[in-house]
């Protein structure tokens, strides 16, 4: 597979496989191996944890959010190869969201690229595992809003993005409708892979100009948001796809990528009934793009 890194449905995934382990618990310890991953960790990033019940586990965009009784949100990405592996009291290991390929081991609390250890008042271990090291943590203090999501657009599985949203948002534009879409400050979390699957269902090409699908009641701008939705809901169910460096709670592979329409296809039939044109490979924004030059229009 063309390189990639977790998006929207592989990062839920991770989310949906913590949940259980995580919240409810207090966080007795937690082990730094490094000073840094990404970028270093807040000095007294042990220090505000440690002892801190986790309440809640949500997700905003790509960035998962540990809620705690404190108030503080630990924030988690987990960049290109980041990984959890839960050590249960009792034995059971389980990798939330194995999204990634047998390139990257899971942790095993020991190895070189374990790099932050939460142990937990049931005795569980969640080891996060990074050889790349592309992914960081970070906190949210109370009433504070943290820069990386200050700005960014609203949730593309929430009520907030509909047909008119998206008309208002691409009023005018004349950016690649591909750019556009995946523009974190218009809608959050939408990444390469599920934008290309998208605009193939919608028909629509990439390339075109945004703003030619926000005239008033457009129903384009309406159908490209339910394709959105569906493929983001569709990937959800599928535990994700299976990227270069990506694993789900259970163990087991995302396999969204066997339905893969388009992505990583250059060269392969349309899918399209009747459709005699073949997948093209194009790069915007230095990403790759993939679409059927004969049914997106």
């Amino acid at each position: 597979m063309a390189n990639a890194m977790p998006e929207l449905p592989e990062v839920e995934t991770v989310r949906r496989g913590l949940e259980p382990a995580l919240v409810g618990r207090v966080i007795t310890r937690v082990n730094l191996r490094r000073k840094d991953l990404r970028f270093p960790f807040p000095p007294d990033f042990k220090a505000r944890l440690e002892g801190a019940r986790v309440e809640r586990l949500e997700r905003r965009a790509k960035y998962i959010l540990a809620g705690t009784d404190r108030g503080d949100r630990l924030i988690l990405h987990l960049g290109m190869t980041g990984r959890f592996t839960i050590f249960r009291s009792d034995g059971r290991v389980a990798t939330p969201g194995e999204f990634y390929d047998d390139t990257t081991a899971a942790g095993t609390a020991d190895g070189p690229h374990d790099h932050v250890v939460f142990e937990l008042d049931d005795g569980t271990r969640i080891v996060y595992s990074d050889h790349r090291r592309f992914g960081f943590m970070d906190l949210e203090r109370p009433g504070e809003a943290h820069p990386l999501l200050a700005e960014i657009g609203v949730e593309p599985l929430g009520n907030a993005l509909n047909g008119d949203y998206l008309r208002e948002a691409f009023a005018r534009k004349t950016a690649p409708l591909k750019a556009a879409l995946l523009d974190q400050r218009i809608i959050a979390g939408l990444g390469n892979i599920y934008v290309c699957e998208a605009l193939y269902r919608a028909r629509l090409n990439p390339r075109r100009k945004a703003g030619t699908i926000a005239r008033k009641s457009d129903p384009r701008a309406d159908d490209l948001v339910r394709h959105i939705r569906d493929v983001l809901n569709e990937a959800i169910a599928a535990g994700g796809s299976t990227l270069q460096d990506y694993r789900a709670a259970d163990g087991s592979k995302g396999d969204f990528q066997e339905r893969f329409l388009v992505y990583d296809r250059e060269g392969e039939p349309c899918h399209t009934p009747g459709c005699t044109a073949t997948i093209k490979r194009i790069v915007q924004s230095g990403r790759s793009t993939f679409f059927c030059p004969t049914c997106q229009r």
